[in-house]
């Protein structure tokens, strides 16, 4: 998953640069493993700025983080799909963006979401809500694919999310394999699938 480039941050306002900041590093590093002084110093930002616009402190910004994460995932998922008219070649372009965007952060930038929120469900309930949040939108985002498509609600929803989960799992795989092949085998057997639905 891409997200924007450490130069695009110089012309963001402070604000933006210390969630896309967080995001980044939360994003690579988990939630537990990034520190406020190393997300401030890393925004260009001072820890007071930092508490201004997040008083709630790791927390609150964790929350922006995964919500940002989750706004730039389902534009992701929404141009992709969107680009091809039928949903399996439209999942087979997916998982090839995915693993182009892996590749091309040197296999360090996967799902925008997952590595912020594992550890952190009863600790940071915020960040918890955020990504549950995130999952429901992934899910509308393919099940409305598969609605334009033909396919009956209760069939658009069921593939909806046997397609977000496959796409978490291939893509850590992937991650850990350095390899875009756990990405490219989900996305032929996710086409077969929704296929064999018609």
């Amino acid at each position: 998953m891409k997200t924007k480039a450490p130069h695009d941050l110089d012309t963001a306002g402070t604000r933006e640069r210390i969630v896309r900041t967080a995001s980044r590093l939360m994003q690579r590093q988990g939630y537990e493993g990034t520190g406020i002084k190393q997300i401030s110093r890393e925004a260009g930002a001072t820890l007071g700025s930092l508490y201004h616009f997040f008083p709630g402190g790791k927390q609150e910004l964790g929350t922006a983080a995964v919500r940002l994460g989750d706004e730039e995932f389902t534009e992701l998922l929404r141009e992709t799909l969107d680009a091809e008219p039928e949903p399996e070649k439209a999942l087979l372009a997916l998982t090839a963006s995915l693993a182009q965007g892996l590749r091309d952060s040197d296999w360090l930038d996967g799902c925008p979401v997952t590595s912020m929120v594992v550890g952190t469900a009863t600790s940071a309930p915020g960040i918890q809500q955020a990504a549950a949040e995130a999952f429901t939108r992934w899910r509308g985002v393919v099940a409305g694919k598969l609605v334009a498509a033909g396919f009956s609600e209760t069939d658009a929803d069921e593939l909806a999310h046997t397609v977000i989960a496959t796409l978490e799992g291939a893509e850590l795989a992937a991650q850990v394999a350095r390899s875009g092949t756990p990405l490219e085998v989900a996305g032929r057997h996710l086409a077969r699938l929704v296929a064999s639905y018609r």
